[in-house]
């Protein structure tokens, strides 16, 4: 662990403060591909997976979850119920294609007014209770941008558990049909 960190402070160093972190750096540097692939060469930063991430804050890689989930590890959370899955596509997506069983949806941008609604609208708007800032949160969407985005959001709100389904509904389809309303 130490030498990672000697290599993000000499990164850091080496770009004279403006290394551009974005919430997949960590896993880039874990991963030991270099710090360098995170920042596009118009300066702008992108995510592990390419998707190019505006105003985001890096959040410790010691402490904090991988901002990114897969299929398996989204199952996992689902069945120990220790998540609130939100799905942030549009509703007449969720009506014509379906939706990842148990999730709730809410337009990604509806995202950060919903998560500062008083208890009791969330509650009679969306049918259960507001998620607190410790509790952890999935967005999902139809490929991963738009929970990115929505994750973005959360996360500057202080929901310090937020993370996203990366493949988003696009995946969650090829292991197993959806949920129609």
């Amino acid at each position: 662990m130490s030498a990672l960190l000697l290599r993000l402070a000499g990164a850091a160093a080496r770009s004279g403060g403006r290394l551009g972190w974005s919430r997949g750096a960590a896993a880039v540097a874990a991963a030991g591909r270099p710090l360098s692939s995170v920042t596009g060469t118009s300066g702008q930063r992108r995510n592990s997976a390419g998707v190019e991430v505006r105003n985001a804050t890096f959040r410790s890689f010691c402490t904090a979850p991988s901002p990114t989930i897969s299929y398996e590890q989204l199952k996992e959370l689902i069945g120990s119920q220790s998540i609130v899955l939100i799905d942030v596509r549009e509703p007449w997506e969720i009506k014509e294609y379906g939706k990842i069983p148990g999730s709730i949806n809410i337009p990604v941008g509806e995202v950060g007014a919903a998560l500062q609604m008083k208890p009791e609208k969330f509650k009679e708007k969306y049918n259960r209770n507001i998620p607190t800032k410790s509790e952890g949160l999935v967005f999902s969407c139809l490929a991963g941008v738009r929970s990115l985005k929505a994750l973005d959001v959360a996360v500057s709100l202080g929901y310090s558990r937020a993370q996203h389904y990366l493949g988003g509904f696009d995946d969650f389809v090829r292991h197993e049909p959806p949920v129609k309303q």
